[in-house]
C-alpha cells in the first residue's frame, strides 16, 4: 500500500491564522512505513478527524522543511504521539540544524524521545524503514529550508516547499508528480516565496507527468487554485490540479 494525503493545504500567516485552510502538514504510507511532513499547527486534530482516521501513535518518521509554525507547531505533539506519550522510544525526526538552535521548535523534554533526530543538510540521502527520501539544495527562505523528493513505488515524487524562485530548482525536482508550495498569486519580489507564475515556470522545465498546487495564501484562494490549475493544464498540456485539505492520493 501506498498513498499520501493532504492534512491542510494552508500556506502563510494569515490562511493559517484564520484556518481559511487546514495546516496539519502531508501523511506518507509507503509500505509498512508511515511519515509526517511539516505537522503545523492542528496536525494532531486533523489526524483524529480524518476518514479512515490516521493513528499517529503508527508514525515511523517526522520530517521538518523548516521551522516556521505554519509547518512546525505541532512538531512536540507528533513527537509525543510517535513515541506513545514517550514511553516508547522509536521513530526519526529529520530536520534542519537550526531547528534545534536558540529558540529551537523542538522542546527539550522531546529531543530525547524518538530514537533518533537526524539534521538535514543539501543533497543527502536519507531512510527510515521503507521510506527513502533526498534532501534538496538550501533554498531561499529566511530561516533554514530543504525540499525532499522521494518514490512509491515507481512514482518518484517532489515535495517543493516555501523559497524564493531560482533556477536550481528547475533540475532537483525533475520528477513524476510534483507538489509545490504556492503561496502568491502575483510575484512579491520582498517575499521569499513562490507565487503562480514561478510554479509555471518549474512545472514548464521540470515537465511532471502530473503537478499539485497547494499551500495557498490568501491572493491564490481568491483566485481560485482549482480554477488556475485548469488553465495551467491547458496552457502547458500538463495535468496540473489543486490540493485540498483532505485530498488522498493512491499510488
Amino acid at each position: 500500500m501506498a498513498l499520501l494525503k493532504f492534512l491542510g493545504t494552508a500556506g502563510a500567516r494569515f490562511v493559517m491564522i484564520e484556518q481559511l485552510r487546514a495546516s496539519g502538514g502531508i501523511w506518507v504510507s509507503y509500505k509498512d512505513t508511515n511519515i509526517l511532513i511539516d505537522p503545523g499547527p492542528g496536525s494532531i486534530v486533523r489526524c483524529a478527524t480524518s476518514r479512515p482516521k490516521l493513528n499517529p501513535t503508527k508514525l515511523d518518521g517526522i520530517i521538518l522543511s523548516h521551522r516556521h509554525l505554519d509547518h512546525a507547531n505541532d512538531i512536540n505533539v507528533m513527537i509525543e504521539a510517535m513515541t506513545e506519550g514517550g514511553f516508547k522510544k522509536k521513530g526519526v525526526v529529520f530536520c534542519p540544524k537550526d531547528a534545534l538552535r536558540k529558540d529551537p521548535v523542538i522542546l527539550k523534554y522531546a529531543i530525547n524521545l524518538p530514537e533518533k533526530i537526524e539534521i538535514l543538510k543539501p543533497n543527502k540521502d536519507y531512510c527510515v524503514k521503507d521510506f527513502k527520501f533526498r534532501s534538496s539544495m538550501r533554498h531561499i527562505h529566511p530561516s533554514e529550508t530543504y525540499g525532499i523528493k522521494f518514490r512509491l513505488h515507481k512514482t518518484s515524487i517532489g515535495l517543493l516547499t516555501d523559497t524564493k524562485y531560482f533556477s536550481k530548482l528547475n533540475d532537483f525536482y525533475k520528477t513524476d508528480v510534483l507538489i509545490i508550495s504556492v503561496v502568491f498569486l502575483e510575484p512579491r519580489s520582498n517575499v521569499d516565496h513562490l507565487s503562480l507564475m514561478d510554479a509555471e515556470k518549474i512545472i514548464a522545465a521540470c515537465r511532471p507527468k502530473k503537478a499539485i498546487l497547494t499551500h495557498f495564501g490568501k491572493s491564490m484562494l481568491l483566485a481560485k487554485p482549482q480554477l488556475q490549475a485548469k488553465i495551467l493544464t491547458k496552457r502547458l498540456g500538463i495535468e496540473v490540479v489543486a490540493a485540498y485539505d483532505g485530498m488522498m492520493i493512491p499510488f
